[in-house]
């Protein structure tokens, strides 16, 4: 297309389809030459060629240039040939011709390109000699200081100087030796002045051309663009503004279309004034990657042509400037838009808002970095959008299933998706890449847990785990032999271990290791198998079966011939009985075979103890199976160890040879201990802080401690798992020597509750049931403050010791001291006892059993004592 200005130019736009990826190259057409125009001679000739980076390419012309045919500065003739290269090679040549009229000229033009200043003059030539295009002699360049060049040498410089058929033309590029810089009412401008001198006629012609190179202030929203109203360079005298025109790229535009695009053109006093809106259809945005970070900027090229009248001559200058601005780069960070909905496991992201020239390249993984098309070929959802204003955003779809998304378990219940990636980005056509990162994230409650359950038959116990969703990533462990051990290939192979993708069973016989044996009964016995399933290496409980059933076995067998045989079973709640130190009452009565978990023995009934008793027409013999007291091989931990007992009976009719049933008579449960038989131990501890779950250990003492630092005790009744004993601390003391009598001491407790004449407050602290404490009432807690003894005001800085009376109460007997810990509320006036008082043993009746205990050394901490 040729379009033609009105002004000094002429205009040629090429459609980007004949350019876009190719390189252009435009030569002139003058008569049969035809003349490759390069930068310089572009600039020197009046051309200028400008493309944007999607290869629009216009290229403008000079009515006046070079190897324009010129008829009488009325009718302009432009011929041009475009040669397309692709590769290197010419792939097609197009000849351009254009015609186009101009008038009428104003006295003095100026025209201010992007590469060029031109200023023509016309009425103050004369007619004759001084018009022949060879009439110019020489040129001064007023620097400002004078430079005189022929016109050879002018041109050889780089200058443009011809005679038209009317007017002189001189025409300069920019930064040139010859021109200089000023600054006009704030705006700097480049000028070029020069007198011609003409060979005959001794005629001198001064011209100047001033062109600004600056003036333009930006914000987000609006460019404005200065321009000085009086270019003081060009001007002499006072001058009159007959017309103002703005436009775009060379064509003018009229109030309408200014108003539509927002356009805003002010004269004011010092200044004409263009205001563009960024983002005018006139001009393009381009994407740029500044340390490859994501920028735009925006160009536009407007227009200013004025007509003004000097008032002391009254010749006219017409005055156009073509002016390309570009804003600097504005940051446009991408943004990542989130629509991931957690219940369809999959990621939807939306990166964006980019322009048209960005093109998404690849995007890197935690472990690979995968193509677009390798996405949508993997199962990602990749896809470019695109928008009325030119812009486009980017989405990806990622399935929450796929190796590359990253899965954590905060809890059992619930996966945490991560998807962490870096989109890598490409600015066209400079091939400029940069990347941007991104981090997803998502969490559903999805985790289905692994369950167990469990049977029972005659013999053996059967168990399946479901694998849930997590398919066998746990572990299995089993209570076996007393202890927890995973469910390894050795017990797997014990325990017939089959499996498939969703689960594994398991068999277990009843008297295998895994099964703990609960009670003994008539003619069976109660046994256990507990499973647990726990996610590594977090420790969590996923699930847990304790299966307890009855499985048929005779433990007595009587015999017509007046012998007997009975199974002694080693039972859980007396876990330390090792069975072969099992006797009849005759303690020569050995099993006759034994292992860790039975005794089996074999006797006539008129031996080892038995005794034989009358009934009417009944006949019994009884024996017991227990452990001896003499023994040594005892496992026990002390007297407070449980005792096993089992009971074996015959019965016989008198007239009659038969074999009775066995029958056993436990307490509740067998084994059992008969009431008042063994020992109960109390301890008392110091620990280490309020938790009350360190404690110091023999080692540790002497313990120190600094004054008011508070020392945490402990009493608990060992061994025990009676829910109707509780301990009550009656008295509780402190003295400075680990006799518990002697003096001076200092009461602490006293009748069951502290003791509130003391300054440093005895403190009772609850205590609860948890994975230590099974029985509450078997441990009563409290607390002191450290301190000092006195004697005659002297203070004693020695190690001190506490004593505690603990009392073991029947709580199905509630009487007195054993009403609770501090249920009446004696005191004393004054707790601190005369020398030489002792404290004598207090009466106990049935429900009460009285401990004596007494606690290691604490020593006072010098550095604290004031």
């Amino acid at each position: 297309r040729l379009r033609l200005g009105k002004g000094l130019a002429k205009m040629l736009t090429l459609d980007k389809t004949l350019a876009v990826g190719s390189q252009l190259e435009i030569d002139a057409i003058d008569g049969t030459d035809i003349i490759p125009l390069s930068h310089t001679l572009a600039a020197q000739c009046g051309y200028s060629v400008e493309s944007d980076p999607w290869g629009n390419t216009k290229v403008f012309a000079s009515l006046l240039g070079c190897y324009v045919d010129n008829q009488v500065d009325v009718v302009f003739t432009l011929g041009l040939r475009l040669r397309m290269y692709r590769d290197g090679h010419s792939e097609q040549v197009k000849h351009v011709t254009e015609t186009c009229s101009y008038s009428p000229w104003a006295s003095r033009e100026i025209l201010c390109d992007r590469n060029y200043m031109e200023v023509s003059l016309g009425d103050l030539l004369c007619s004759g000699a001084a018009v022949a295009p060879n009439g110019i002699w020489k040129m001064t360049f007023h620097t400002p200081d004078p430079k005189v060049m022929l016109l050879t040498d002018a041109q050889r410089a780089g200058y443009g100087a011809m005679m038209t058929q009317t007017r002189l033309v001189i025409r300069s590029p920019y930064n040139m030796a010859e021109t200089y810089s000023v600054e006009v009412a704030g705006v700097p401008m480049e000028v070029f002045s020069v007198s011609t001198y003409y060979k005959t006629g001794n005629l001198i012609v001064d011209s100047a051309a001033a062109c600004p190179t600056g003036g333009v202030v930006f914000t987000d929203k609006v460019i404005t663009w200065h321009v000085p109203r009086r270019i003081t360079p060009l001007i002499s005298s006072a001058v009159k503004i007959l017309e103002t025109h703005m436009g775009i790229y060379g064509q003018r535009l009229d109030k309408t279309k200014m108003a539509t695009r927002h356009y805003k053109m002010s004269v004011m006093e010092s200044h004409i004034i263009i205001e563009i809106p960024v983002g005018s259809p006139d001009g393009y945005y381009k994407s740029h990657a500044q340390d490859y970070a994501y920028h735009i900027t925006y160009t536009v090229e407007p227009m200013l042509e004025l007509l003004w009248r000097a008032e002391n001559t009254q010749a006219d200058t017409r005055y156009k400037v073509l002016f390309p601005i570009t804003t600097p780069l504005m940051p446009r960070p991408p943004h990542v838009i989130d629509s991931t909905v957690p219940e369809q496991r999959v990621f939807d992201i939306l990166l964006g808002t980019f322009l048209h020239d960005v093109e998404l390249m690849n995007i890197t993984f935690t472990t690979r970095v995968l193509t677009v098309a390798e996405c949508n070929a993997r199962g990602f959802d990749v896809q470019e959008h695109h928008f009325a204003n030119g812009s486009k955003t980017f989405s990806l779809r990622v399935p929450f299933s796929d190796e590359l998304v990253l899965k954590q378990n905060p809890d059992p219940l619930t996966t945490v998706y991560f998807l962490p990636l870096v989109f890598g980005l490409l600015v066209l056509p400079e091939q400029t890449p940069f990347p941007h990162p991104a981090e997803l994230e998502a969490s559903r409650e999805d985790v289905v847990l692994p369950t167990i359950t469990g049977s029972c038959d005659q013999e053996n116990f059967y168990f399946s785990v479901k694998y849930g969703s997590k398919q066998d990533n746990f572990q299995t462990m089993m209570l076996h032999a007393g202890s927890w051990r995973e469910l390894d290939t050795e017990l797997a192979k014990l325990y017939s271990l089959t499996g498939n993708g969703t689960h594994f069973s398991i068999v277990v016989p009843f008297t295998a290791p895994a099964a703990a044996f609960e009670l003994v009964h008539f003619k069976s016995i109660r046994a256990r198998v507990d499973l647990l399933l726990l996610e590594m290496p977090n420790m969590w409980q996923l699930d847990d079966l304790s299966l307890a059933c009855y499985f048929p076995l005779t433990t007595t067998e009587c015999y017509s011939n007046g012998t007997a045989t009975a199974l002694a079973v080693k039972v859980e709640s007396v876990s330390n009985l090792n069975p072969e130190y099992l006797t009849l009452r005759d303690q020569s009565c050995k099993p006759a075979f034994s292992n860790d978990r039975f005794a089996f023995f074999s006797f006539k009934l008129n031996s080892c103890g038995t005794t034989r008793t009358f009934f009417d027409d009944v006949m019994v013999y009884k024996n017991e199976i227990a452990l001896p007291y003499n023994t040594g091989k005892q496992s026990r931990k002390g007297p407070s160890a449980p005792e096993y007992r089992h009971t074996v009976s015959c019965y016989y009719l008198l007239n009659h040879t038969k074999t009775m049933a066995f029958r056993a008579s436990p307490r509740r449960t067998d084994p059992v201990a008969d009431p008042g038989v063994g020992h109960l131990v109390v301890q008392i501890r110091l620990s280490q802080d309020s938790s009350y779950a360190l404690f110091y250990q023999n080692e540790d003492y002497p313990v120190e401690k600094y004054l008011r630092q508070p020392l945490y005790f402990e009493v608990e009744l060992m061994q025990s798992t009676d829910p109707q004993i509780e301990v009550v601390l009656e008295n509780c003391w402190a003295t400075l020597h680990k006799d518990r009598t002697s003096l001076p001491s200092w009461d602490l407790i006293v009748d069951s509750c502290e003791n509130l004449d003391d300054l440093y407050l005895t403190v009772f602290h609850p205590v609860v049931a948890d994975t230590r404490v099974q029985v509450p009432a078997h441990i009563k807690r409290f607390s002191i403050n450290m301190f000092t003894f006195t004697k005659d005001d002297a203070v004693l800085k020695e190690q001190i010791f506490v004593h505690c009376d603990a009392v073991l109460c029947d709580t199905t007997k509630p009487d007195g001291i054993c009403s609770g810990q501090c249920a009446n509320a004696l005191r004393y006036a004054n707790s601190l006892r005369p020398t030489g008082s002792k404290r004598g043993p207090r009466a106990t009746d049935a429900s009460q059993y009285k401990k004596q205990i007494s606690s290691g050394p604490v020593l006072l901490s010098d550095s604290h004592l004031f």
